[in-house]
């Protein structure tokens, strides 16, 4: 089919780095246009320093899928911001002819999150319907992206905006978005990626140096404050001490050894193990030895019963075989106060057989409810849900694949398509000239 026959779709990003909503954005748009759309990505920076970690735009994995999934992806700005929370700031004439030409050649507009509005509000910039994507249940603290969210609401701009749960819709229906304008269509995965995968499981405990009968927690969250690392480490501590065979795996952006943070809050959550602290420089090469698929050491000594704490927490950063990482864990765990829709993380850890346990955030409740275990903001009690929930798993694991179907990317992708056309035709405008 060609160009000129298709739907044609532009996605804003403010930049690519990792983390959740970018991974599900990027993920809709590589199947809307294997479906049949045309889509391009527009990123207003080629370079992002987020969570103490720099991330250039052609490292990053959703860059890479979708560029290989045949969606141009053009940055308009070089390197990182230099401009604070306070917004994008001034945009250029270069710039806004750039971003010019690019909606100009699109029927409908994308806009990653609130934050892109800033430049789509711009005046002069042809006018296509906006779909503002909404990932969080916090909009009062998104910057100035609220009052851009209202502005482009109010002016037209924003035809409609897809909410990825409902805690997100009553929040930014309560901030003042009209009901009619927020259309709720909750995260969906690859079921045929994330899935229960024995084989997965144990190749990747033994690439990482974890025994096969270890009970095994993942934390996949990249350094924030929204996701309350603290407390996830608090009960990682308590849950360590009671279980001697329990291991801990942190992935994602920021969580490795060398941010200091991340360092400080170890340090603080495991007081009273002074030799934990010392330990932690020598993941650096435990992280090496996972990448290179060698297992790391047991420890001193190479006897399971003289290893520290240290030697059953695993930093491993950021990654590209999250499916295998799920597979490896018995628990999936969330520990956020703040923000949270509809965490990706738990929905990727439950399709691989993972049981969930998490803080009541956003729309966790209604994901966890049957499929695991919704706590409290306590790390003893934390502790103690995941040794629960790993010694239930047999009894969880019918629900959470009897459950596969609802939390289907098919059936997420098919969402977005239908509330893309029905827009489009609401606006009536005619197909635009082929741009190639």
């Amino acid at each position: 089919m060609r160009i000129v026959d298709r739907l044609r779709v532009l996605s804003v990003y403010e930049g690519f780095f990792s983390g959740g909503a970018r991974i599900l954005h990027s993920d809709v748009v590589a199947g809307l246009q294997e479906g049949g759309q045309y889509h391009r990505v527009l990123s207003i920076h080629g370079e992002m320093y987020r969570e103490a970690t720099r991330q250039k735009i052609e490292d990053d994995a959703c860059y890479r899928s979708l560029t290989a999934a045949g969606v141009p992806v053009t940055a308009l700005r070089a390197g990182a911001p230099q401009t604070s929370a306070d917004g994008l700031g001034a945009f250029t004439p270069a710039e806004l002819a750039a971003t010019a030409r690019l909606t100009a050649d699109a029927d409908v507009i994308l806009s990653l999150k609130e934050q892109p509005l800033e430049l789509l509000n711009q005046p002069g910039l042809p006018l296509r319907p906006i779909i503002a994507c909404l990932h969080r249940s916090d909009p009062e603290n998104q910057g100035p992206g609220l009052q851009h969210l209202r502005a482009a609401v109010a002016d037209g701009r924003v035809a409609a905006a897809i909410c990825c749960a409902e805690s997100t819709r009553t929040a930014y229906q309560a901030a003042g978005i009209p009901a009619e304008v927020l259309h709720t269509i909750p995260n969906g995965v690859d079921l045929l990626r994330f899935r229960p995968d024995p084989r997965r499981r144990e190749l990747m405990r033994a690439s990482l140096g974890i025994p096969a009968d270890a009970t095994v927690v993942i934390f996949a969250a990249r350094y924030a404050a929204m996701k309350n690392v603290p407390l996830f480490l608090r009960a990682a501590q308590a849950f360590l001490r009671r279980e001697p065979r329990g291991h801990i795996i942190m992935c994602g952006a920021g969580m490795t050894p060398a941010n200091p943070e991340l360092r400080r809050d170890i340090a603080a959550a495991f007081i009273d193990e002074p030799q934990y602290a010392s330990d932690i420089p020598e993941q650096a090469e435990w992280a090496t030895a996972a990448k290179q698929g060698r297992p790391r050491s047991a420890g001193a000594g190479g006897e399971a019963s003289r290893r520290t704490l240290a030697d059953r927490l695993s930093l491993l950063g950021v990654r590209g075989d999250m499916e295998a990482l799920y597979a490896a864990a018995d628990v999936v765990s969330l520990t956020s106060s703040h923000g949270e829709a509809a965490p990706l993380c738990l929905i990727e850890g439950m399709m691989c057989g993972a049981v969930p346990v998490a803080t009541d955030i956003g729309d966790s409740a209604s994901i966890v409810a049957g499929h695991g275990i919704l706590t409290p903001a306590d790390g003893e009690t934390i502790g103690d849900a995941w040794l629960e929930a790993a010694g239930r798993r047999n009894e969880f694991g019918p629900a959470l694949l009897h459950s596969r179907e609802r939390f289907s990317r098919t059936r997420m992708i098919a969402s977005y398509s239908a509330l893309i056309d029905r827009l489009h035709h609401k606006t009536g405008r005619a197909s635009l000239p082929d741009p190639l």
